[in-house]
């Protein structure tokens, strides 16, 4: 059975990768599904940002050739991926300039190129999937409004989210400017909102089936991996 491991961006991540994502996977197929903080693994104390694509791919490519029956993913915001320099992910840059319903399309396709090209011929491109939030964690709590605010303990708050909301289509699509991305739009009604605390909470709280339901693009990639499982 095919083994995954789900390269995320910090803590937050990673518990919702063992706390949401772990046993659905499991159940369509998985023999296991672990996340790794990008980077390294053992500084878990760490929170936000991001570590350079070249150490990263380099940590992606060493555990798919130590386990030939793993298959690697992605779950890194695009918000605030680096886009210049020696530690830029590939796509990031020029995605700044394309339609908002292909950015994160745009960078996958440029990512998985990209490490494709560094492993060289022989390799199976099914075995990496990258996935890029759009634009944060947080926007897709947004999902389902009175659950995220209750997951944080602040339901007086319903009101407030629900209109950042309506003002976009999908919660995939609240922006990523440095005073509107998802994250920046709940710490200005909930100061000392911690997301490694409460995000993961507020996940718990809004369910799986709603943010596949609201989000589109973390519904395909959910799909993608559901198709590469082994059948149960």
């Amino acid at each position: 059975m095919a083994r995954l491991l789900i390269h995320v961006e910090g803590q937050t991540e990673e518990s919702f990768v063992n706390e949401v994502l772990r046993d659905h996977l499991v159940n369509v197929g998985y023999q296991s599904v672990s996340a790794r903080i990008v980077g390294n693994a053992r500084l878990r104390q760490r929170r936000g940002g991001i570590r350079p694509w070249p150490s990263v791919r380099k940590d992606i490519i060493n555990h798919l050739r130590e386990d030939q029956g793993c298959i690697a993913t992605t779950m890194v915001d695009f918000y605030a991926l680096p886009q210049h320099g020696d530690g830029a992910w590939p796509g990031r840059a020029t995605a700044a300039g394309i339609d908002a319903g292909i950015k994160a399309a745009h960078v996958e396709a440029a990512l998985a190129e990209d490490l494709s090209a560094e492993v060289g011929s022989g390799f199976n491109p099914t075995r990496f999937v990258p996935f890029v939030v759009m634009h944060e964690f947080e926007g897709l709590l947004f999902s389902d409004c009175p659950a995220f605010c209750q997951g944080i303990g602040r339901p007086d708050l319903e009101l407030q989210f629900q209109q950042i909301r309506n003002h976009f289509e999908t919660p995939e699509d609240i922006n990523d400017s440095p005073i509107t991305c998802p994250s920046k739009r709940v710490q200005g009604l909930v100061p000392g909102y911690e997301k490694p605390l409460y995000g993961t909470i507020a996940a718990l709280e809004v369910g799986l089936f709603r943010i596949r339901a609201q989000c589109p693009h973390f519904d395909s990639w959910l799909q993608q991996l559901e198709s590469l499982a082994d059948p149960v």
